[in-house]
């Protein structure tokens, strides 16, 4: 890794403009030494498997890796134990260099950016979808074909059942967002309702003032 993945920030707790800047530093520090080694697949394979499938059955080890007060070398001691010979030479040279530089707190992080630097560059794109029931086969196949038609790039659809919709869709491809759910349309309904109910009682009171 380059000099420029060390940049001094505080302990990030959110994601502010800092905190993304870094993850992504780091994100395109690994995207590159992957290419190098023509091994970007099994390292994004890699990443996405320790942040979303191991952190989360074990929360402790993410815990130990962001914990300011466990120093380095017990963390190196965990890395070798855990991944070497078990994990590409690419990645596990990544997460030394992230202890090195008290960055293993920003794995997380690390790993939404890179995920989408490897999304832009296959042309694909996530796709959040809530319905108040799961999706049927031919509603899936017609909304992938929908969003590729209109986007030109492959959806990978991120389904979401929430009963709280009532009915219909809420379709999100990253800022742009579709809202075609029944309690959309009865708040919709509902603002008309008032809005119509506000018009006839100021024009009551306009009426009443002329007389």
């Amino acid at each position: 890794m380059s000099e420029a993945t060390e940049i001094q920030v505080r302990q990030p707790t959110v994601m502010d403009d800092e905190s993304r800047h870094v993850a992504r530093v780091y994100a395109e520090a690994l995207m590159r030494a992957a290419d190098a080694e023509n091994a970007t697949e099994e390292v994004h394979e890699e990443l996405e498997t320790l942040v979303n499938e191991v952190f989360r059955r074990d929360p402790g080890l993410e815990l130990f890796f962001a914990g300011a007060g466990v120093g380095r070398e017990r963390k190196q001691a965990a890395i070798n134990a855990a991944f070497s010979g078990k994990a590409s030479g690419t990645f596990s040279r990544f997460l030394e260099v992230l202890n090195q530089h008290d960055r293993l707190n920003m794995l997380g992080a690390i790993a939404v950016t890179f995920q989408q630097l490897y999304q832009r560059r296959s042309k694909r794109v996530p796709v959040e979808v809530r319905s108040a029931i799961p999706l049927t086969e031919s509603e899936r196949n017609r909304l992938t074909e929908d969003v590729r038609t209109v986007t030109g790039l492959e959806p990978i659809l991120q389904e979401i059942v929430d009963p709280d919709i009532l009915g219909g869709l809420i379709v999100r491809v990253q800022d742009w967002v579709y809202d075609a759910s029944v309690r959309s349309r009865l708040q919709a309904i509902r603002n008309q309702l008032v809005e119509r109910s506000s018009h006839v009682i100021q024009s009551g009171r306009d009426s009443f003032r002329t007389r």
